[in-house]
């Protein structure tokens, strides 16, 4: 412990490393990590919602396999996915010649595309979750109305499912968020990138590290309270009166 206060305060005392320039790696490497967590979550959830409802089809042709690809995509590491899609792009035969190399070259892509998959795998099964617990008087009393499937889906179910989803899926987006420090394994500038950067050029690895991981704390209690401050606006009518 002694040791430790001792380096906080030679951290203190000594903040060579934490010039303009390498605080611009640190602001370029978050804008990297947001950019890639914002988009994999936005683009996940859009796919998640029409998997989670097929996911409950009686048809299984249907039903299975959206369940092989979440059981797949659940039960292995982000990282060997985020390898598989990172180098497998390169022995697509033909690939390099089309036009879409000029995208899946850039290793953001193969990240973003690794990382949509992962996410949208775990919020499908989140979100199935979530419709399966919808009370079956919502659903007798929409059907009374004369709501079609399609309707009462909309304007019953899934709202209702995703207020209850809001907790499971908060702590989605933090895994996704910490789990986006491993981009980095592909060249990708993020903050962890950025953090090996400044460790390589000025050998002070618990200074990067240590301002890395105080950057990732920020970030993460800004997506609870934001997540806490969801779910009193759209759980509030869950309080007992006069709480």
């Amino acid at each position: 412990m002694e040791a430790l206060l001792e380096r906080l305060e030679g951290l203190l005392a000594d903040n060579s490393i934490f010039t303009l320039q390498t605080l611009s790696y640190y602001g370029e490497g978050l804008v990297t990590t947001v950019q890639l967590v914002f988009l994999s979550l936005v683009i996940g959830l859009v796919a998640a919602v029409p998997l989670a409802i097929g996911r409950g089809s009686k048809r299984p042709w249907v039903k299975w396999p959206i369940f092989a690809y979440t059981y797949v995509f659940r039960g292995t590491p982000l990282l060997v996915q985020l390898y598989l899609i990172y180098y497998g792009v390169v022995f697509v035969e033909g690939i390099q010649e089309t036009w879409l190399w000029v995208i899946l070259e850039k290793p953001f892509v193969p990240a973003l595309i690794a990382f949509t998959l992962n996410t949208a795998a775990y919020t499908t099964e989140i979100f199935h979750g979530a419709i399966k617990a919808t009370p079956r008087g919502e659903i007798e009393a929409a059907r009374a109305y004369g709501m079609s499937r399609r309707l009462m889906m909309r304007r019953i179910v899934l709202p209702s499912a995703f207020r209850r989803a809001l907790p499971a899926y908060g702590n989605e987006v933090i895994f996704m968020l910490h789990a986006s420090a491993i981009a980095s394994v592909v060249t990708i500038m993020d903050l962890t990138g950025a953090a090996r950067f400044v460790y390589a050029r000025y050998y002070a690895p618990f200074e990067a590290f240590l301002f890395v991981a105080a950057i990732y704390l920020c970030v993460t209690f800004a997506i609870l309270f934001f997540f806490r401050w969801l779910e009193k606006r759209l759980l509030a009518h869950l309080k007992p009166a006069g709480g």
